[in-house]
């Protein structure tokens, strides 16, 4: 999330884009990856991998939009945006010049459960980029200009997601899924939670949110954890603990039918369908992977995609997908059709959750899906970033470091038993909010 005013026409640039398209495809074994604890409860996760000269640090924050003040959505967003707008010792123009200099590159951004900051470095450079990312992370300023700049650059991010039809349903489902809690209103906010927020308020929420005790640090590549334990430890046990306000998670999902129309002059209608979902920590979510990846997860071979799209050729596209976090998530399939073919392909894939309810999956399908998942899994160890993000969501979500191990074990042992009992726990035909922008006229819904 760099501004727009600044570029980075630098040879080392390029040189670590370069190495970063260059890194190793799927890896066959998880990296070894070492925890500590720091003084400060800060949790450190060394993941060495030698195979090029860069190292990627990213930070996970428990400071996620579901943080937000009802009041003032969005501020959980702008304050991570607000990171990369300069400190007291790195103003910053002088921050991205000494980036640029040494073809580092530093991002932020904030999801639902937390916010992650990122930092990508070659590795002869990567003392002066760790004191960059570190200034960042502890001690921006969030100069008023830019912070009003910022919030002018997400008012125009959320007019132009409300004028592309699959983003205006998929943030519509979400308002009427979540009747209540802090889920349902998007990251960015709204334009009218954005103009209730103020600098202070971003320093405040800085203030409460990040510290170390609620941070968990990844950090991957060119490093062991000897470097990182003498170079990088002593810096970050400098960053004082403090208590972390708590805040009780209060949420309601609707559970009842409901069907929002929104007329649009397009010629394609953009519908997402679905209910209450699971959380990150259910033991079901294995077998809910392998349920869903037969239902639906696959745009091309699923039992929707073979219905909708292949049979019929009703669909352009239809997937489905369990989107868990810390707390119940949701469960929405996304249909791209033609105007006319709306109620028809809705139809089929309440046709199809009803379908997969009823009856056990075939032994087939079962292994397809199964073999499916456990030989995908290896391309999440793909990129530095990728490994960085998996790791520390191991943590933050604690599945425990034994994940990758694990994992495929998890898959394999789910049967079709399993795939109907979760099947019926989890999935809600007959309470399905579905949302619809296209030309309501053309597709009979007017």
């Amino acid at each position: 999330m760099k501004p727009d005013r600044l570029n980075a026409p630098v040879m080392a640039a390029a040189l670590l884009v370069l190495a970063c398209l260059l890194l190793p495809g799927v890896s066959q074994a998880a990296p070894r990856v070492e925890k500590m604890v720091l003084r400060n409860q800060l949790i450190l996760l060394v993941i060495e991998e030698h195979t090029l000269p860069v190292v990627t640090f990213q930070a996970l924050v428990d400071a996620g939009s579901w943080r937000d003040p009802e009041d003032r959505e969005g501020l959980a967003n702008l304050t991570a945006r607000g990171l990369l707008l300069g400190t007291a010792s790195h103003p910053i123009d002088e921050m991205y010049r000494q980036l640029d200099f040494i073809g580092s590159s530093m991002e932020a951004s904030c999801q639902k459960d937390y916010t992650t900051l990122t930092l990508k470095s070659l590795k002869k450079d990567v003392d002066t980029a760790f004191r960059l990312f570190l200034d960042a992370l502890v001690r921006p300023v969030f100069p008023e200009p830019e912070v009003r700049r910022e919030v002018g650059n997400i008012l125009g991010t959320i007019q132009f997601n409300e004028s592309q039809p699959e983003l205006l349903a998929l943030r519509t489902f979400d308002r009427a899924l979540y009747l209540k809690g802090p889920y349902g209103h998007p990251v960015e906010g709204t334009k009218e939670s954005l103009g209730r927020i103020e600098p202070e308020s971003v320093r405040e929420f800085h203030d409460a949110h990040y510290r170390p005790n609620a941070t968990i640090l990844a950090v991957v590549g060119d490093v062991t954890a000897g470097e990182v334990k003498e170079k990088f430890a002593p810096l970050l046990e400098a960053w004082p603990s403090k208590a972390v306000p708590s805040r009780p998670f209060e949420s309601e999902t609707a559970r009842a039918g409901n069907t929002v129309k929104i007329n649009r002059a397009i010629t394609q209608a953009n519908i997402v369908l679905g209910h209450g979902g699971i959380a990150r920590s259910s033991a079901d979510y294995y077998a809910v992977s392998v349920m869903n990846q037969i239902l639906g997860r696959s745009g091309l071979t699923s039992r929707m995609a073979d219905e909708i799209r292949v049979k019929r050729g009703l669909a352009y596209a239809v997937e489905s997908a369990f989107t868990p976090h810390r707390h119940t998530g949701s469960f929405k399939v996304v249909i791209l059709t033609k105007n006319a073919s709306a109620r028809e392909a809705i139809d089929l894939a309440i046709q199809q959750m009803k379908r997969i309810r009823n009856e056990p999956v075939s032994g087939e399908e079962l292994d397809t899906a199964k073999k499916f998942l456990v030989g995908n899994f290896p391309l999440r160890f793909d990129a530095q970033e990728e490994i960085a993000s998996l790791y520390n969501q191991m943590q933050y979500y604690g599945l425990g470091l034994d994940y990758p191990e694990r994992y495929p074990s998890l898959i394999r042992s789910v049967t079709a038993a399993d795939v109907l009992r979760v099947a019926r726990t989890y999935l809600h035909p007959d309470e399905c909010i579905v949302v619809v922008v296209g030309d309501l006229e053309a597709a009979g819904m007017k």
